[in-house]
């Protein structure tokens, strides 16, 4: 698979921790946008480590019903949710195409509905051709975007096998000839004046909020708690900090959201 061209020279091989079922999700093909409040640092291959805390029942149905009135929208009523959620493991990669504003999201039209409401934070990472491991790696994470290390990067190349999506979504660029085109408020001109309209806003689809609100309660976990070393915690709202990566790059350092 050819990665488009990163936004910073610094990350040669980013890798993201994120906390489960969100991890598996994202390289199955079945979570699209990852939610952030920072906008995306890299534009490319995004290798997915998911962190030690071991995902609660309730966490997993919440996001998995969350996922399941997403698709409905969209005429997808079949999802095949992972068996398994591993912890303290690289599970795979996606290619990271752009970066909006929430906003920007909600009124794309040129996306299916259920990815518009995806954008439940302030920036949406858009992601695209996940590729999972036939054999996740046992690793340690870090927090924020970190550079994986060589030696873990050249068993993974070996081992990816590439991932059938429930159900494929492009996103245009705005700029055919420019790879980073999709950036925030790159849409902002090219959308309807006026919020996004969904079956959540005549109330006419109570399972559809209620597994809205379902699926930020579970996200809205983690800044509240603090799971312990940097694998499975994350810093709170609106922290930032920079340190050293053994890769010799810098590694931002942010809340996990989603």
């Amino acid at each position: 698979m050819g990665s488009r061209s990163r936004s910073d020279v610094n990350y040669r091989n980013p890798c993201l921790t994120m906390h489960q079922p969100w991890a598996s999700l994202l390289v199955y093909g079945i979570k699209r946008i990852e939610g952030r409040s920072w906008p995306s640092p890299v534009t490319g291959r995004l290798w997915i480590h998911a962190a030690s805390k071991i995902p609660d029942p309730e966490t997993i149905k919440a996001m998995e019903d969350f996922y399941k009135q997403l698709y409905a929208l969209d005429g997808v009523t079949d999802l095949k949710f992972p068996e398994h959620y591993p912890v303290s493991r690289l599970l795979g990669c996606v290619e990271v195409v752009g970066c909006l504003k929430s906003e920007e999201l909600a009124s794309w039209e040129d996306v299916p509905q259920g990815v518009r409401l995806e954008g439940q934070t302030a920036f949406c990472w858009l992601c695209e051709q996940p590729q999972k491991l036939l054999v996740p790696f046992e690793m340690r994470g870090y927090q924020g975007v970190y550079n994986l290390e060589k030696r873990i990067l050249e068993g993974a190349l070996r081992g990816l096998c590439p991932v059938q999506p429930p159900l494929q979504v492009k996103f245009p660029l705005p700029d055919p000839r420019n790879q980073l085109s999709l950036r925030p408020g790159s849409l902002v001109h090219g959308l309807k004046i006026g919020p996004n309209k969904s079956k959540t806003d005549d109330g006419s689809s109570p399972d559809l909020a209620a597994a809205i609100a379902g699926a930020r309660a579970a996200a809205t976990q983690f800044s509240k708690k603090n799971y312990g070393p940097p694998a499975a915690g994350f810093q709170g709202q609106g922290s930032r900090t920079r340190n050293n990566t053994k890769e010799g790059g810098q590694r931002l350092q942010y809340e996990q959201r989603w």
